[in-house]
């Protein structure tokens, strides 16, 4: 396949196999996106960086469905731009300063008053936006060619900002749910209108999907709960749709709450575990709900381990475990380790007769 990139063609290799529906196909060679790394610097925990970028993807597959479109890393913001998009936005003294010129002057977080104290001035205006990611979407055209058929860009929301007082101390604000999806979809808004005066996104529909950050400490993931959907040559937002997604912690009080039947089969699930072996057992779990409907159990089981006879009794008796306790409709991956690292993996998909289970060597 050929891709036309500032008028010139470049080769590219389009996998022919594609390992999941779930997945879209990638051009090869791999084209790194243009902010490559910034996630790692501005995300709060692994769990975030990862659930922000498959958020993504998930949201583009009903527009973008994977059978049809071609995914490549963002090719159009550059890691400078989105740095200095992620910046405060300036007072003039404060431009002066700094040495900026007001054309610099680009920042999407509100200004950081000059009067009062750095706690006054930080619970006034905290730091809304955290992160900006862009991902393309091609499509083929009859001419053994591809081109640039949509983007979806995320905007990551911080649930917490992070401070420091005059003496050094650090500080943290909460943001409430609600003031958090309004300056998100302020920025959204802003965002869209800046990319379509970018070279080559003119015309090309755009999603702008939001998403709320965990606090630093969370074990937990963030979620996406807005997209708002830009028709192809428009320069504002059509329409914006909820996303109902949360991720809970098994067992938790919110667990308990809000899923409490779901919550009944893991405990059970985990006091059986508990009952049979006697060594020291860790079970923890991670339900991911769309729509307050169960879509995926992640279980992590820490245990101590004196054998691999007994790595594989304990495996085999969690796989039964599994089959027994939790419905066949639900994918489920549980991961069983020891202080020395993994130790076995088990995976269930509906769609599978049997589970998947190994044993590491």
């Amino acid at each position: 396949m050929v891709q036309e990139t500032d008028n010139k063609k470049q080769k590219a290799i389009i996998p022919k196999y594609n390992i999941s529906n779930e997945y879209y196909r990638t051009i090869l060679p791999f084209q790194p996106g243009e902010a490559r790394g910034l996630v790692v610097e501005n995300l709060h925990t692994r769990l975030d960086m990862d659930e922000f970028e498959l958020g993504m993807m998930r949201i583009a597959q009903e527009t973008f469905p994977p059978k049809e479109y071609l995914f490549q890393e963002g090719q159009y913001l550059d890691k400078e731009t989105i740095k200095s998009w992620l910046m405060r936005k300036m007072t003039k003294e404060q431009l002066k300063e700094h040495k900026m010129t007001e054309s610099e002057n680009v920042g999407l977080n509100p200004i950081l008053s000059d009067k009062g104290t750095n706690e006054e001035k930080n619970k006034k205006s905290p730091l809304y936006l955290a992160h900006i990611m862009e991902h393309d979407y091609l499509i083929k055209t009859g001419d053994d060619k591809v081109e640039l058929a949509g983007v979806v860009i995320g905007l990551a929301m911080n649930s917490v900002h992070y401070y420091e007082t005059e003496e050094g101390y650090p500080r943290e604000v909460r943001i409430p749910k609600d003031e958090i999806e309004r300056e998100g979809k302020k920025i959204a808004a802003e965002v869209v209108s800046r990319m379509r005066k970018i070279d080559g996104l003119g015309e090309v529909p755009i999603i702008v999907a939001l998403f709320e950050q965990q606090p630093k400490a969370s074990i937990i993931p963030g979620h996406f709960f807005a997209a708002g959907y830009v028709d192809k040559g428009s320069d504002s937002i059509q329409e914006w749709e909820e996303i109902n997604e949360e991720y809970y912690l098994f067992p938790s009080d919110e667990a308990q709450k809000n899923h409490r039947d779901d919550l009944a089969k893991f405990l059970n699930f985990k006091s059986d575990i508990e009952e049979f072996f006697p060594n020291y057992t860790g079970v923890v779990g991670r339900a991911f709900y769309r729509d307050d409907q169960l879509q995926q159990l992640t279980i992590q089981i820490t245990m101590q381990f004196y054998g691999k006879g007994e790595v594989i009794g304990f495996t085999q008796y969690v796989t039964g475990l599994m089959m027994e306790k939790f419905p066949d409709y639900v994918p489920i991956s549980i991961y069983i380790s020891s202080m020395g690292g993994p130790e076995s993996i088990i995976i269930r998909n509906p769609e599978d007769d049997e589970p998947f289970v190994h044993i590491y060597q």
